[in-house]
């Protein structure tokens, strides 16, 4: 009897252990999930209260759904909106921590987003202490570049760089980045500094199109210009 009860005790410890461990592993199923909301929740916080900073401007949060396109060199993200929402070709895509690009292609129910940091890229940007005027670019490493910065402008280590709003393509004053490094050349007319974005492009996930905003039309001042020229 002895055996016996020994045996059944090892079988019902058996059991409980069982139990414990089907009931330990939804408790992880579940905590991943609520971490996940938790995740989601903070970065819809961010969003919400950069969108709360900028009342003159419209958003509408979009889902990344794909990264870089594997059939072409462009660096780009593809997101969940597209021209049923509203969307439109040149809109800028950002998040709190600053701009992500532009509108690149535009499909009924998705959006192709050009990164900043694509070598195409070119923005007009300024320094936001000094004022100073530059371009910033993208490059194949996948880093920012501000050119054409007078060679008489102080630049630090430090300094944010934000759009300017020159040309009239992008809302000003959306943040591209910080200064980290300063180059002068010599032979130039003209300094460089290169640029970190704030944003980790490798983890996006939920961003916001500006959509209020309207490129400005300079189209009819090159016809005008034109007509000048044929007098």
């Amino acid at each position: 009897n002895g055996n016996l009860d020994q045996v059944n005790d090892l079988e019902i410890a058996r059991q409980r252990i069982a139990e414990l461990e089907d009931r330990l592993a939804q408790f992880q199923s579940e905590l991943v999930e609520l971490r996940e909301v938790a995740s989601d929740y903070d970065r819809l916080s961010r969003l919400l209260n950069y969108e709360s900073s900028r009342q003159n401007e419209d958003y509408l949060t979009a889902n990344v759904i794909a990264s870089d396109d594997p059939n072409t060199l462009l660096r780009t993200i593809m997101i969940d909106r597209g021209s049923r929402d509203g969307v439109t070709r040149g809109m800028a895509v950002v998040t709190d921590q600053g701009m992500l690009g532009r509108v690149l292609r535009v499909a009924a129910g998705a959006s192709q987003v050009l990164l900043i940091t694509d070598p195409s890229s070119a923005i007009s940007a300024r320094l936001q202490t000094s004022r100073t005027q530059g371009s910033v670019v993208g490059d194949l490493s996948g880093n920012l570049t501000m050119t054409f910065i007078p060679l008489t402008a102080q630049v630090n280590v430090g300094d944010l760089v934000m759009t300017s709003g020159l040309g009239g393509n992008l809302p000003s004053d959306m943040v591209l980045g910080q200064v980290t490094s300063v180059q002068q050349f010599e032979s130039e007319l003209y300094q460089e500094a290169t640029i970190r974005s704030l944003n980790n492009f490798d983890t996006l996930e939920i961003v916001l199109i500006v959509t209020n905003f309207r490129p400005v039309d300079t189209s009819t001042f090159d016809d005008n210009n034109a007509l000048d020229a044929e007098q």
